[in-house]
């Protein structure tokens, strides 16, 4: 497995990471993605220590703090081998402070996420969503407070904007609060939009990207394909409505992309379109979930080998859209793209 930065800290962290939203399998929603018990989840636990995956990620809505603690008990006794990973911000239930970045909510939201976990630190905090409803100031020295009492290492945010991340870092900066070091984000190969102003941004101020859906809400599986019905047990049938939309002809364009590749490289389809995010800038995690074992030594297979230049420029084709303003002069206009030029990738490394 090979380890990575997160943003500008000195934090390292797996090229894969596991994404617990299947465990506890609590609502329509997590019930879709899964149900997996204490011992399965113990189970998948192993086989990602096996092959390097160390950090696992979660948050507190996920099956309404079931995820925290079937990972909890999955990580009993073995704590200081693992990188914990949640978020916390989104609606835990109707009360009025059951939602957002209040001090009060932060500290409560804190405490119980600790105690679903089993443990008395959380390595990565990250804020599930912005709360225009609370100054920032507020927001950033409640944070300070748990990151100095030792119960968080690190800071991310997740689903913010380019402004929100930016006005949210300017403020830490002039306080001298604790910087946010990571964006969780939703990025694929039918879902580029991140590159537009939040991959800037993360080259910029160092947010390292942990990347959430790498296969599009489910649809870069393969098993998605142009004229045939949707299998019947996808869980798209039960989630499709929650995630990122995407056009059928562009998805169709992208899978027959990977199709090509995938027959070049004896590579399936999702371990190529993880393969490919692993080679774009920011990006410092990309969180991999399963609902089986088999599902997880699948995606095990998208590291250890490398797209060669004129793959991975084949999939940006495929994948390519017309930006909106104000980002689309910077494509067409020498002047804008000689001030403001594309971000790409880097070479991979020899």
């Amino acid at each position: 497995m090979e380890y990575r930065r997160l943003g500008a800290s000195g934090l390292k962290v797996p090229a894969l990471s596991f994404g617990a939203g299947t465990f506890g399998g609590r609502g329509p929603l997590f019930g879709a993605w899964g149900n997996t018990d204490a011992r399965g989840a113990r189970r998948l636990v192993d086989i990602c220590l096996d092959a390097g995956i160390t950090m696992f990620d979660t948050a507190d809505v996920y099956s309404g703090g079931a995820s925290e603690e079937v990972l909890g008990e999955a990580i009993r006794g073995r704590r200081d081998q693992v990188l914990v990973s949640t978020k916390t911000s989104l609606p835990m239930g109707d009360g009025p402070g059951d939602a957002g970045s209040s001090r009060s909510r932060l500290i409560t939201a804190c405490e119980e996420a600790l105690r679903r976990l089993g443990t008395d630190y959380i390595d990565l905090f990250q804020l599930h969503a912005f709360d225009a409803g609370t100054p920032i100031e507020e927001v950033l020295c409640a944070l300070d407070d748990l990151v100095r009492a030792g119960k968080v290492r690190y800071l991310g945010i997740s689903n913010f904007s380019g402004w929100q991340g930016m006005k949210s870092l300017a403020i830490a900066e002039k306080y001298g609060h604790p910087r946010y070091v990571a964006h969780q984000v939703y990025y694929s190969l039918i879902g580029r939009d991140y590159e537009w102003e939040l991959m800037p941004l993360g080259l910029d101020q160092g947010l390292g990207a942990l990347v959430w859906s790498p296969l599009g809400w489910g649809r870069l599986t393969g098993k998605v394909r142009r004229g045939r019905p949707l299998p019947a047990n996808s869980r798209l049938h039960h989630t499709a409505d929650y995630g990122p939309p995407v056009e059928d002809e562009h998805l169709y364009r992208v899978v027959d992309a990977l199709d090509e590749i995938a027959q070049e490289t004896g590579k399936s389809i999702p371990q190529i379109a993880i393969n490919w995010l692993l080679q774009r800038p920011t990006v410092s995690s990309v969180i991999i979930g399963a609902r089986t074992e088999e599902q997880l030594r699948q995606n095990l297979g998208a590291v250890g080998w490398t797209l060669t230049p004129d793959q991975m420029a084949r999939l940006d084709a495929a994948s390519g859209r017309t930006v909106p303003y104000p980002y689309f002069p910077y494509q067409r206009q020498e002047g804008f793209a000689r001030l403001n030029p594309p971000v790409v990738a880097p070479p991979p490394a020899a």
